[in-house]
């Protein structure tokens, strides 16, 4: 077997993680209400963004949400966090950083996997009048509400593409 041969299983691999790096559909199952309760002011993030501890401390602090009362009823809250807690992401591949000082509401742009991510966006970009917050998603990645983060799909404030 010549080494191309070799390669060939492990450039698929490849090739299958980088596409699921990019895939951040909402797992099957989310109650009605997430949609309508969280994406109402956001995005509705995909659960996989943080850990499990940190949407727990998410939910646990709606009444002082980011600056806003999102104070849910009980049933709700409960079906919302056993959701996001059941579809959390992994630590360890989160990195450091996702969970906040106590006090504090974890934030998804705080993990180390955003920062990896977005560490080439010029500082400026995230003050622009169309983005105003690293947690705008849906302001350059036009795909994700879908789910689909990939580069290629990235639009840039005042419309320019994004260029790896």
């Amino acid at each position: 077997m010549n080494a191309t041969h070799m390669l060939a299983p492990l450039f698929s691999i490849f090739l299958a993680c980088a596409a699921q790096a990019d895939d951040l559909r909402l797992p099957a199952g989310a109650p009605p209400a997430f949609q309508s309760e969280c994406g109402a002011c956001h995005l509705a993030f995909p659960p996989r963004l943080l850990a499990a501890e940190d949407w727990r401390r998410v939910m646990a602090g709606l009444d002082r949400h980011y600056g806003d009362n999102a104070s849910l009823d009980a049933p709700t809250r409960r079906a919302i966090e056993a959701y996001l807690v059941e579809n959390a992401g992994k630590p360890r591949k989160l990195g450091p950083g996702g969970t906040a000082a106590p006090g504090e509401a974890p934030r998804l742009t705080a993990t180390a996997w955003f920062k990896r991510k977005h560490h080439e966006v010029p500082p400026a970009s995230w003050r622009h009048a169309e983005v105003r917050s690293p947690a705008n998603c849906a302001a350059c990645h036009k795909q994700a509400a879908s789910g689909s983060y990939r580069e290629r799909e990235i639009v840039m404030p005042g419309g320019r593409r994004w260029q790896d």
